[in-house]
């Protein structure tokens, strides 16, 4: 098969699918990854064929601008709730969302033009013109990458989302079309679906609802920590990768007092101007314990810390996949792959979450017993010292990490998922 991966110009995101890219490149099968022009480099150091696609900056040229306006419009419309997500996907986390067609509409409206369309819009033409060349036989786009159902369609390929989180898309979408034909004709309105579809008319197509949720969807997350809607579902257990890594001596040896390791992810340090939390608070509450800390800091964030106790090694980075089995506990941000990674060695954790689906992911870890969580608001040293103790002190932690663990490794790795790819492939081909 040809297969195209069409990924957002995010690291994090395109992590989580290189290990099933590389399954399918073993298996035989010619892959390519699509991204904007600016993300080559790093499709590249995964050993992968990057497809530059579009511009790497939006359109338009107020897009920065406006981006911030939404995000300043988020602030101002959340509510003292630091649990849930931000509107209008905030309805996946609650059992009964509260919340009136025309809010959940307007609000559903605003994202799609201001996220969805921004990240899309510049690599539309240039997916759909590659697709028409390369002929592939299988599309695989991360949930916000719509440029990948788009060319899809226009080529007749099967495609499927490959989710890097609780599908909190897939539910909201479903709330949204649940409500949408509770209205009069008159009041409906989908301006994704509309959006869509005029992309797919361009190519001779036109939309379908699995434009916005796949053909099917391979969810890497066990059952336990899912968020489901009603749609088909292919699981697939969690690979880590984190990039280009090196295993220094250090991490060879085995620690001589119960070692912590403290990762808050690449996400908020590269593209959110630093972390949620006060690391010199938590290094400094700390302090007196008897354990050997590992925190991973970028750099820049680095030059914030004026203390560091000795009883912390701080590095720039270290692959937590050769990190998390030497650790008696994990302090992280409750991001998709520091967790999933974690989860996968079995060790106890430690949630500090903040952003998007980070809250109702951690909060899922802890209804398991593999964790606490507390919010990054309220994530003082002294709450995270007194949390951290009850995570190492108290067994039902470690013993729930381990039930975890075994969950995730009963799931097919993406090697053995390839041929169940393969036929789903045959089965979706062509259709509309």
């Amino acid at each position: 098969m040809r297969v195209l991966f069409a990924t957002s110009a995010d690291k994090s995101i395109f992590q989580s699918l290189t290990p099933l890219a590389w399954a399918l490149r073993t298996a035989g099968h010619e892959v390519r990854v699509a991204s904007l022009g600016k993300f080559a480099k790093t499709i590249n150091q995964a050993g992968l064929t990057a497809v530059p696609v579009g511009r790497d900056d939006p359109e338009d040229a107020d897009a920065d601008a406006l981006l911030a306006a939404a995000e300043a419009d988020e602030e101002e419309d959340d509510d003292d709730d630091d649990d849930v997500l931000p509107l209008p996907y905030d309805v996946a986390a609650k059992p009964e969302p509260d919340i009136s067609w025309t809010d959940l509409k307007a609000r559903f409206d605003f994202y799609v033009t201001w996220w969805h369309k921004t990240d899309s819009v510049p690599m539309i033409n240039r997916m759909v013109a590659y697709a028409k060349w390369w002929r592939p036989d299988l599309v695989i786009w991360d949930p916000i990458a719509f440029a990948g159902p788009i060319a899809a369609k226009a080529v007749g390929a099967t495609h499927a989302r490959l989710l890097w989180g609780q599908d909190v898309f897939g539910v909201t979408r479903e709330h949204y079309l649940r409500l949408k034909e509770q209205q009069p004709r008159r009041a409906r309105g989908d301006m994704l679906a509309d959006w869509l579809g005029a992309a797919a008319k361009r190519n001779g197509g036109r939309f379908t609802e699995d434009m916005v949720t796949g053909q099917f969807t391979i969810d890497q997350l066990p059952e336990s920590l899912r968020l489901p809607a009603g749609l088909d579902y292919v699981p697939m257990r969690y690979v880590p990768y984190g990039g280009p890594s090196t295993v220094e001596p250090w991490l060879w040896e085995k620690p001589k007092r119960p070692r912590v390791a403290i990762t808050l992810g690449i996400t908020a340090a590269e593209r959110f101007g630093g972390y949620a939390v006060g690391v010199q608070g938590i290094f400094d509450s700390l302090a007196d314990l008897d354990i050997e800390i590992v925190a991973t800091i970028n750099a820049d964030e680095q030059k914030k810390i004026s203390r560091v106790p000795e009883n912390v090694r701080m590095v720039s980075y270290a692959p937590l996949q050769a990190l998390a089995p030497t650790c008696a506990a994990v302090i992280h941000h409750a991001g998709f792959g520091t967790l999933a990674t974690t989860s996968l060695h079995g060790v106890p954790q430690l949630a500090l979450p903040t952003d998007f689906d980070e809250p109702p992911l951690a909060r899922k870890l802890t209804e398991q017993g593999a964790a606490l969580t507390i919010h990054s608001s309220e994530s003082a040293g002294p709450q995270v010292r007194e949390l951290l103790l009850r995570v190492l002190n108290e067994p039902s932690f470690r013993e729930s990490a381990q039930r975890l663990r075994h969950e995730m490794l009963a799931m097919p790795t993406p090697n053995e998922l390839v041929p169940h790819l393969e036929e789903l492939t045959a089965k979706h081909r062509g259709t509309d």
